[in-house]
Order: C-alpha cells, then sequence, then structure tokens
C-alpha cells in the first residue's frame, strides 16, 4: 500500500523537530513524522510520502527548502512550492492551497504512481486532501488535530469579537474546509473519545460511525525512565541557576507558549499555595526565545504575562523559565524531573490529545491534567495521574499537593504510566490498528486514468483552453467571429473546450445558433459530464466517478418546502445537476441551505451563481474539477491552460495553477476576493474581445508547440554489384 500523508503548516523535519518555535509547530509536526516512520516500518506497506509546504527562507534553516528528505527505507519527506517562498502561518495559507492541490497533481502524475490513500491533518490539509481525493478517486482519511469550530467557541467564551476571530483566525474559511472534508472523508481518526463527542460533534456533517479512536504512540526507545547511574544531564545546569533551593522537586509544564495551554494560572496557583511553595519548585518550558521582543504576538503577550505574575508574587528562586532547549533534551527534561520526584502539568483550557502527557508518563512521571479533552482518556487509560478544572487554581495547587506530599501516591502513579503507555499507546499498536482500518477502504475504488481519452492528435497539443458560454464567449458576434478564427490558427497546438452550466443539447443549439464549431471538450451541466470532440463521445469513467455518494431524490425532498427556491424548466437539469430559482429576499441564505443538506448527511458541491441561480451537484462534481481532469487525460500542464469565468460557479476553475481571465462584462462581485490573486486577469473588454485581450496579456500563444511530422523511414541504398 502506498500511503500520501499531508501536513502542509509548521516546520517539519525528520529530526530536531522544533517543537513550540510558533503556534504552527506543535505536537502535530511530530505525530506525523513518528506516524509516517511507524507505517514506514511494516511489512505491508510498500511506500509513504508525507507532503509538506516547502520553504526557502533565511529566517529558518535550510532543511526546510530541500525537496526529498528521507525518513526510513520507505518513507520520506516530500516539500512542494505554494504561494511565495517564505514561512507563512497557517491562517496566511489558504490562497495558495488550490496551486498546491495543483503541484501535488502533477507530481503525482509525473511520477506514474498514485496513492491507495490520502491521510490529512488539520483543515489545511483536509482541504487538499478532499480535492484531490475528489478528482483523483481514492479514499480520504483525516485527522484534525484542532477544529475551528471549538476553537472558535472558546475564543468567543474568552471574550473576543466574532468577527476579530474570522478575520484574524480565517475561521470561516477554515470551518467550510472542515465541513468538506468531513463530507469527503470515509474515515476520520481521532485520538480521544471526547474529541468525536464534544468537538466533532459541533459539524453540520457529524457522521460518528466514520470515526475511529486510535491513540497515537510515544517513542519508548526515546521515552523512558532514568536510571540510577545516570549522571545528571547539562540541562540541570541550566534550571539550577534559576533556583534557590534546586533540590526540592520539580513542577514541570512543558509546552508552546500560546495562551490555551494556561500557563499563568498554573503560575498563579502556584503562587497562591504557600505549602505547594514550600514543598516544590516550579519548571516552565515554552518554547524557544532570544529576546521575548521578537517573538510573535501571542508567544510576546504569554511569557511577558509570566514575567509580570513571577514578579507581582515575588516567586524568584522558584519558578525557572530557560530561554532554550532542542527537541534532543526534552527527554532529559522529563527525566530531570523524575529524578527530582516531581509531577509533569498540562493545564490546558483545553487538549486535543496531549502527547506530551505519553512522554512524560514513559519516563515515569505521575500527572495532573485538563479535565477538558484527550487527557481525560490517557488518564483513563493509564491510572496514573489526576484531572482538574484548568479555571480553578485552587484545584491545580490541591492535585499537585496530594501528588507531592504522599510518596506511595506518587509511586502509584508512577508504575501505572509505565504500563499503561506500553500496552495504549506504542507506535507499534497504532500502525497496525491503523492499517487494519484503510485497507478495505481501497477494494472499492478505481484510479484516474491516465491514459488519453481519444484521438491521438489531440494528445499532441500543448495547452488548452477552456471558456464559460453564456456573457463570456457569446454576446458580441464580431467578438466570436475573431475568436473563432484565432482558435482555428492555433488548433494544430491548442486544445479547445466550453465549460458550462448549460446541459449538452442546450450548448449544441447555443453553439449552431452562433457558428461556433463543436469544441474538442465539451464540459456541461457544470462539471458533471464530459463530451469529446464532435462525435460527442461520453466520458464513462467521469459518469460512474461523479456518481459516487448521489442522492438526486434525497437532494430534492430535502429542499422541497424551502422559501425562495424554485425549481428550473426541465431544460436546466440533468442527472448530476438539480437547479433552482433562488429568490435571496426569501430563501435562507446559501449557508444555511448547505447547512441543511449536511445535516441530511448528504455530501454535495452547493453551487450560487450571480445571485438568483442555486445548484446542487455531486462532490466530486464542479467546473474546476473537470477541468483538471481533462488536461490530466491530455498530459496538458495547467500552467498551459487559460480559462474563462466570471460568476461563483467558476471560481475553482480559475484558482490554482491555471491562467485565468474574467471578461469585463463579468467583473461580478462573486469573484471580487480573486482580484490580487496572480494569473487571474480582468480584462478590460467584454465578451469574446475580452478572451482574445487575455490572449495577447499571456502572449498565449507565443510558445505553442506544434507537433514535429512523423519521421518517414528512408529506404536503405542496395548495395552495388562487385565489379
Amino acid at each position: 500500500m502506498y500511503i500520501l500523508m499531508l501536513s502542509l503548516h509548521g516546520l517539519i523535519r525528520g529530526h530536531d523537530l522544533e517543537l513550540g518555535r510558533d503556534a504552527d509547530t506543535g505536537g502535530q509536526t511530530k505525530y506525523v513524522v513518528d506516524l509516517a516512520r511507524a507505517l514506514g516500518e511494516r511489512a505491508d506497506v510498500s511506500r509513504v510520502d508525507l507532503v509538506t509546504r516547502r520553504v526557502v527562507d533565511p529566517a529558518v534553516s535550510p532543511d526546510y527548502a530541500e525537496a526529498v528528505e528521507p525518513l526510513n527505507a520507505k518513507a520520506r519527506i516530500l516539500r512542494l512550492d505554494a504561494g511565495p517562498e517564505g514561512y507563512l502561518p497557517k491562517e496566511q495559507l489558504w490562497d495558495h492551497l488550490d496551486g498546491f492541490v495543483d503541484n501535488l497533481t502533477a507530481l503525482l502524475h509525473e511520477q506514474g504512481q498514485w496513492p491507495d490513500i490520502i491521510h490529512s491533518h488539520y483543515a489545511d490539509a483536509g482541504y487538499v486532501g478532499s480535492r484531490l481525493a475528489n478528482l483523483i478517486g481514492v479514499p480520504l482519511v483525516h485527522t484534525g488535530h484542532s477544529l475551528g469550530r471549538d476553537k472558535r467557541q472558546r475564543l468567543l467564551a474568552a471574550g473576543l469579537d466574532s468577527d476579530q476571530i474570522d478575520a484574524r483566525y480565517n475561521m470561516l474559511r477554515r470551518i467550510d474546509a472542515e465541513e468538506t472534508t468531513l463530507a469527503t472523508a470515509e474515515l476520520v481518526i481521532t485520538s480521544t473519545h471526547n474529541e468525536i463527542e464534544e468537538q466533532y460533534g459541533l459539524y453540520d456533517y457529524y457522521l460518528p460511525e466514520r470515526m475511529r479512536v486510535i491513540p497515537p504512540g510515544t517513542d519508548l526507545k526515546q521515552f523512558h525512565p532514568p536510571a540510577d547511574d545516570d549522571p545528571l544531564p547539562p540541562f540541570a545546569e541550566v534550571v539550577e541557576r534559576f533556583l534557590d533551593e534546586p533540590d526540592k522537586p520539580l513542577i514541570l509544564a512543558l509546552s508552546r507558549a500560546d495562551h490555551r495551554k494556561n500557563i499563568i494560572a498554573l503560575v498563579e496557583a502556584y503562587a497562591e499555595s504557600p505549602r505547594l511553595r514550600a514543598l516544590a519548585n516550579l519548571l516552565i518550558v515554552a518554547g524557544n526565545r532570544d529576546d521575548i521582543r521578537d517573538l510573535d504576538e501571542g508567544a510576546r503577550t504569554v511569557l511577558t504575562d509570566i514575567l509580570i505574575t513571577i514578579d507581582a508574587h515575588d516567586l524568584y528562586g522558584q519558578v525557572a523559565l530557560p530561554k532554550h532547549h532542542s527537541a534532543d533534551e526534552v527527554p532529559e527534561i522529563y527525566r530531570l524531573v523524575a529524578r527530582s520526584g516531581g509531577v509533569f502539568i498540562n493545564p490546558a483550557l483545553t487538549e486535543p490529545f496531549g502527547l506530551t502527557l505519553l512522554e512524560a508518563a514513559a519516563t515515569g512521571l505521575p500527572l495532573v491534567a485538563t479535565e477538558n479533552g484527550g487527557p481525560v482518556d490517557i488518564i483513563g487509560n493509564c491510572k496514573n495521574g489526576l484531572l482538574v478544572d484548568p479555571l480553578d487554581r485552587t484545584a491545580i495547587a490541591e492535585a499537585l499537593l496530594k501528588i507531592l506530599e504522599d510518596r506511595e501516591t506518587w509511586t502509584t502513579y508512577s508504575q501505572n504510566g509505565l504500563a499503561g503507555v506500553r500496552r495504549f499507546y506504542s507506535w507499534t499498536s497504532h500502525a497496525e490498528r491503523y492499517r487494519a482500518l484503510i485497507g478495505p477502504l481501497t477494494e472499492l475504488h478505481e484510479h484516474i486514468p491516465d491514459t488519453p481519452p481519444m484521438r491521438r492528435a489531440m494528445v499532441y497539443r500543448d495547452r488548452a483552453l477552456f471558456t464559460d458560454l453564456d456573457q463570456s464567449l457569446l454576446g458580441d458576434p464580431e467578438g466570436v467571429e475573431q475568436f473563432v478564427a484565432m482558435m482555428k490558427r492555433n488548433k494544430r497546438c491548442a486544445n479547445f473546450g466550453i465549460v458550462t452550466g448549460r446541459r449538452l443539447d442546450s450548448v449544441l443549439i447555443e453553439l449552431k445558433r452562433h457558428g461556433i464549431p463543436v469544441p474538442d471538450v465539451l464540459i456541461t451541466s457544470l462539471g458533471t459530464e464530459i463530451h469529446y470532440s464532435g462525435q460527442l463521445v461520453l466520458d464513462d469513467y467521469w459518469a460512474d466517478h461523479v456518481d459516487h455518494l448521489w442522492s438526486p431524490r434525497a437532494v430534492r425532498r430535502a429542499l422541497a418546502e424551502i422559501p425562495g427556491l424554485v425549481p428550473q424548466r426541465k431544460i436546466e437539469q440533468s442527472r448530476f445537476k438539480i437547479s433552482y430559482h433562488y429568490d435571496p429576499t426569501i430563501a435562507p441564505s446559501v449557508e444555511e441551505i448547505s447547512t441543511l443538506l449536511r445535516t441530511r448527511e448528504l455530501s454535495v458541491n452547493v453551487i450560487h451563481a450571480f445571485g438568483q441561480f442555486l445548484d446542487i451537484v455531486p462532490i466530486r462534481a464542479s467546473k474546476g474539477q473537470a477541468v483538471r481532469y481533462v488536461t490530466h487525460r491530455f498530459g496538458i500542464p495547467l500552467e498551459h491552460v487559460l480559462v474563462v469565468g466570471g460568476s461563483g460557479a467558476d471560481e475553482d476553475m480559475m484558482r490554482g495553477n491555471t491562467l485565468a481571465v474574467v471578461v469585463a462584462n463579468r467583473h461580478h462581485e462573486e469573484l471580487s476576493q480573486l482580484a490580487d490573486l496572480d494569473r487571474i486577469y480582468f480584462a478590460e473588454q467584454a465578451h469574446a474581445k475580452g478572451i482574445l485581450e487575455a490572449i495577447d496579456h499571456y502572449d498565449f500563444f507565443r510558445s505553442c508547440r506544434v507537433p514535429d511530422p512523423i519521421p518517414q523511414p528512408v529506404a536503405e541504398p542496395e548495395p552495388e554489384a562487385p565489379a
């Protein structure tokens, strides 16, 4: 089995992970690297590619610019370009994800092997994974790690304004991507039952029967208890210089400097308990820094608040806050705390899983952890600590005291943790269960065909132009005549296609009426049907492909009583397209209609165009998906494809690596968000003349390759007769 894993944000490499460097380089990066390695060690896995974004930035290590990095004999990290070269936080990646999809698809096409499974991690990878899975017909597995709806609720509870949340975190796009991912994924892997019930339960497309709990593992070779004769690690000296009484037990909090980790509450709980201050020291390992003033706003605020709290309660000599630690030192830090008879605490407001809890338990440390999220399962399985309300500072202090003041309790929790981690949380057992779950998913799937659909002559062309019909190509007879002449002059090296919401019969009537020859490719009914050449040969594979999860009767029943939705004429309906007139003054919002369909467990695309049309098509169908499928079969790179459109139905066709144009009469507000994107040209002229303007703008036919004539065999000269 060939497994393709997607984890796009964060700095990911196979060694010296910079955990806690920023909000994006946390436990997820370690999870995906460890999972890839564990799967690569299995005999029933032939290959694992962990695909992430390539970063070329002097502010980070050059490791992240390497295109390929081996992890073991069968697993590797692949890094692909997407957007600008520099490192970007995940909130700024959304406009570059379509290009990532296109680059990844091109890479897979070039290597000549499709994966058997795609496994996406986090919302941005879920968007990429959904697009790729729906295009090539491969099952999608998803792990959320952190979910947008849950985060949004917590930020609202913390007093942030909803508009600020949506703007700062790109939350609406994230949640929409998560809904689409859940509609596409055939398996969702979570770390805890709490994650399924409390977090995924917030989503419209909530199908717990597709969700399975497989707790992550921990590296027991790296994380183990200290031996009696182990020397003190060098990090001990770093800690001791902060402390007046360094021989006291240590209370360890290890996380990135993020307000959600709730470190301030821990410091205040410690400060407000004289018994705890007399009994133990506090060690806070919160990422790395040279100068707090150079950190991003979130980390800078948290660390500044920690220092202010230490000063306010005069905790000098009792709290250690080291500036630096390496990933290799983390196991030694746990063992140092275990040797001191200390405790590990995770006081986060909520914790999706809690990988640090496993690492600490594997070194013999008792745990105190938040009662919100993954720690409930970990401590429930291992019986190695106490759960607390992270907002109750008194409860935090009492839980720490209960363990630190009773050596028998400390020893019981320590031994239980060591045994529980080995039983429940090894990577070997994780990979075994994972492989058993994903195996059946591949049996009913057929990969996207690589062979040309027909007519070898069409394959030799190295570029293609696809245009919407109404109000894009049509509308100016003189422009249409000039456009047709232009395409005829370049027909030896360019394919011509029409992409429209119209049915095939309606398109043919319009083409005849306007004197336009039948194009090489007709993509009709919003990308649900594809025909080739004047013979109108149907692409049978695409028809079967988009039929996946399609339930038209259920869609019609769900929308039958919705006010403001009136079915369009029968000539506008087709097998895979259900079309309505949409009255926004009466009807619910498009978002509410999408929510209704999701709650009915219907996997569909809802397409809104020109403020008055609403179409429902299968989740695998769209204009953009159909264009990418056709160009894949013809072997045309998307950089050599010019697409023309102007409504919301055209957006996914225009995003990504295609060249695109919006003609002047189609400068519609539905595409206003594309105005700042490269490779999308807003023409000054209307209709077909706007297309011709874009052809000049891109110099589209300048390097048009005309295939060389097939060489004819040259007859061998007959040997001369001997004299």
